[in-house]
């Protein structure tokens, strides 16, 4: 998992060399999406490290922080750089080579890749090429604190990073109280960089009102850190503690409350927003038990109300 990504230069210039031969070439998939560890170097699997030892390409979100793993494997594949920045205009060569039977893997700087990392539209483009696409799963953050939040697992909502302006963040997070409002019931999961952690859990407080919450920081090394807490006493504890590391932020789902007049507007305005009338009422009359033909008129009539 990484914010940004970085700009790296290959780290070996030689030329791809033919891993795959024979009956394997033909089976081999043209693309393989490589889970690489979040923190411990030791957590590569067998078959990752396999798979990256025999492609002749590995497309890495930085190749310099990719190189620190694969030398700590003994894997000397050749890699590129492929990004945020480059990922688009690099697309046409990569399905050429492709096609003409150059294998990759593609991997992250950390975790899984395409989870707050680049690599979906090359994967779209590998798909509407008709070329075979297979990936080998492994460690994932969000999915690890979910686990050691001790909050609920089922169901949970993924929402990476928010935006980092706190106007932005709060508008985020009220689009999800909106939600849950219309009836999601979710622990939600969020990336956050440590300076802004302290302002993002204060602002999720503010908005998503009291409810028990997780930061788990630097997850599988040696300063791994679990958390728990109120959203308003975590904020607190790292306002005052200034955090490092990779953190995910672990918020508990809302507490079932008794729909009034004003939460049945708002719920009804989040529903609104995105479907009929219709299916607004329905949705947000099974979420707060109210008699369905109470909710469609309220629905009615707001809709009527705001044009």
């Amino acid at each position: 998992m990484s914010e940004q990504t970085t700009q790296g230069e290959n780290v070996d210039e030689t030329t791809a060399r033919p891993s795959v031969s024979g009956d394997d070439a033909a089976s081999w998939p043209a693309l393989v999406l490589v889970s690489t560890p979040i923190g411990n170097l030791q957590d590569l699997s067998p078959r990752a490290r396999d798979t990256l030892a025999k492609v002749d390409v590995i497309l890495c979100e930085d190749t310099r922080t990719s190189a620190t793993l694969l030398r700590a494997h003994g894997i000397g594949t050749r890699t590129q750089a492929l990004h945020e920045h480059n990922e688009s205009a690099r697309i046409p060569a990569l399905v050429e080579a492709m096609r003409a039977g150059t294998r990759f893997a593609l991997i992250s700087d950390a975790g899984t890749p395409l989870v707050s990392d680049p690599g979906y539209r090359l994967v779209r483009a590998v798909i509407e090429a008709g070329l075979k696409l297979s990936g080998i799963p492994g460690p994932n953050a969000a999915l690890l604190a979910l686990t050691l939040s001790g909050l609920p697992p089922h169901q949970y909502l993924f929402s990476g990073f928010l935006p980092p302006k706190s106007g932005a963040r709060r508008a985020a997070l009220q689009k999800l109280r909106g939600a849950e409002m219309a009836g999601l019931g979710a622990t939600h999961l969020f990336y956050e960089a440590p300076h802004r952690l302290a302002e993002f859990l204060a602002d999720a407080a503010d908005v998503l009102g009291p409810r028990p919450a997780a930061v788990c920081r630097e997850l599988t090394k040696h300063f791994e850190e679990v958390r728990r807490g109120t959203l308003a006493e975590l904020a607190a504890h790292y306002a005052a503690h200034a955090p490092r590391g990779e953190i995910c932020v672990v918020i508990g789902p809302a507490v079932e409350e008794e729909a009034s007049a004003e939460t049945l507007d708002a719920a009804l305005r989040a529903a609104l927003a995105s479907m009929s009338v219709k299916d607004a009422a329905a949705a947000v009359a099974l979420a707060t038990d109210l008699p369905k033909k109470q909710v469609y008129a309220r629905a009615l009539q707001l809709s009527q109300d705001e044009g």
